[in-house]
């Protein structure tokens, strides 16, 4: 029997697992599987830089499919406009989805003793609850239930009885601690949640950071930074690097509106100080054709870990609905909200948890 997998499906859940790995005794490490599914984003070569830290017994590249990989699936989506009907088809696709989800998965996860799956709403959610493989699941991103309460707004109208059919009944699959082989899901603060849940635990994400000694920060750094030289000279402090505004993209909406959206914040800024883009790892915006004049950090180390070099400080952090409590390297943080998007975007396209 193995100790332990984690199934990752972005660079901040990589990051999270590094916090949770590097928080047990030294005795218990490397002993765990770390797994990067390629689902949602191209993980480049991290998988050799990983593995270079010696934190894991084992790092394994996945390919993880979509429902639309399997064309045969289609018939099963299709809206019937009636309620038994949908349901039917429902549990037919649960079904038939992990079951043809089956060859593809890497590895045995019936010989791991402990199973941790980020954003199990992907794939391998249907492919444990089918197969009636027990496993904990952790928030997608840090408080997104706060903001997107996924399973909810996925199954509004009937939620009750659609939860009882997976939760209970194990027909249909609901994710974010529905499923019914879901021991628990792991938030960062269930006190920002609307609808509490029986599964969902508390863990801190800032007590994790608390609890690294320097080594393990240093450790985490050299996993994700792919050139530490450049990004210390891009925050050298060489004139001025306190008057800087760093802002952080979002995947947001249609990549026409996102323009607009990011040329804007610029514009409301770029007054107060030197404008630098962090884009996020799945914008699929090409912000250095479109804003070549603004620097840009690399977009796949999770912004969190500039916290672990020593001296940072920019004057401000501007982001949309990105979650900015985590940083602590700039004199103000500014999370522009719903609000702002209402202007570019129906709000009923960002507004999910007021539709609940």
């Amino acid at each position: 029997m193995q100790e332990r997998i984690y199934i990752c499906h972005t660079y901040y859940h990589v990051y999270v697992t590094f916090l949770k790995e590097l928080n047990r005794p030294r005795e218990q490490r490397r002993q765990a599987t770390l797994v990067l599914s390629s689902l949602s984003i191209d993980f480049e070569n991290l998988k050799e830089r990983v593995e270079s830290t010696g934190l894991f017994e084992q790092v394994i590249e996945f390919d993880e499919k979509r429902d639309t990989a399997f064309p045969e699936l289609a018939r099963y989506r299709q809206d019937t406009g009636n309620l038994v009907r949908n349901l039917i088809n429902r549990v037919k696709f649960t079904r038939k989805f992990a079951h043809a989800l089956a060859p593809t998965i890497p590895v045995n996860l019936k010989e791991y003793g402990e199973i941790y799956v980020y954003c199990d709403s992907d794939p391998i959610g249907y492919y444990l609850n089918v197969y009636r493989i027990p496993y904990h699941a952790l928030e997608d991103g840090l408080n997104c239930l706060k903001n997107y309460d996924a399973a909810r707004y996925d199954n509004r109208g009937h939620f009750k009885l659609k939860a009882f059919l997976s939760e209970r009944c194990n027909l249909i699959f609901i994710q974010n601690g529905y499923g019914k082989y879901c021991k628990d899901m792991e938030v960062n603060d269930i006190s920002l949640l609307k609808y509490p849940y029986r599964k969902y635990i508390e863990q801190s994400r800032q007590a994790l950071v608390n609890g690294l000694t320097q080594e393990d920060k240093e450790l985490i750094l050299r996993a994700f930074v792919r050139d530490m030289e450049s990004l210390k000279a891009q925050l050298s402090d060489e004139g001025g690097m306190q008057d800087r505004i760093l802002i952080l993209t979002d995947p947001l909406c249609s990549l026409e509106i996102r323009e607009r959206i990011f040329r804007d914040i610029i514009a409301m800024y770029e007054p107060e100080g030197r404008i630098f883009l962090k884009p996020h790892p799945r914008d699929e915006l090409d912000y250095r054709k479109l804003f070549p004049e603004y620097p840009q950090f690399d977009a796949t180390v999770p912004m969190e870990m500039l916290n672990f070099l020593p001296g940072i400080r920019v004057k401000k952090v501007v982001a949309v609905l990105t979650e900015v409590g985590a940083i602590r390297y700039a004199q103000e943080t500014v999370r522009l909200g719903e609000a702002f998007m209402d202007k570019d975007e129906d709000p009923l396209v960002h507004r999910q948890n007021e539709q609940i």
